[in-house]
């Protein structure tokens, strides 16, 4: 049985093009500016990714979890950070459908 990594191979070596949990955050902080669209985060352990998570999370909640009630300038970050994110993932193969699997 095969140990999972305790470091993170960072958003630009991650599967599905970048389209995971871990990316999702990582992508989220950089739409809220927790931290420079630069960092991959690469060799973060879970404890860095976790604190990371409860940071973005604190900033989604001002929002009410919701792209639609963000203010024109984090709307239009979102959309400049996100969009190409999964147009590139698509690209790489990423169809989406595993995170939507649960709405069928």
């Amino acid at each position: 049985m095969a140990s999972r990594p305790d470091r993170y191979v960072g958003i630009d070596n991650d599967i599905n093009g970048g389209m995971t949990t871990i990316g999702k955050i990582i992508r989220d902080a950089w739409v809220f500016r927790l931290i420079p669209e630069t960092e991959t985060c690469k060799n973060w352990n879970l404890a860095g990714i976790d604190s990371l998570l409860q940071k973005v999370n604190a900033e989604w909640d001002k929002y009410g979890c919701l792209v639609s009630h963000l203010p024109p300038e984090l709307a239009a970050r979102h959309r400049q950070i996100h969009d190409p994110a999964i147009a590139q993932a698509r690209v790489a193969g990423w169809s989406g459908e595993h995170e939507t699997d649960y709405e069928e």
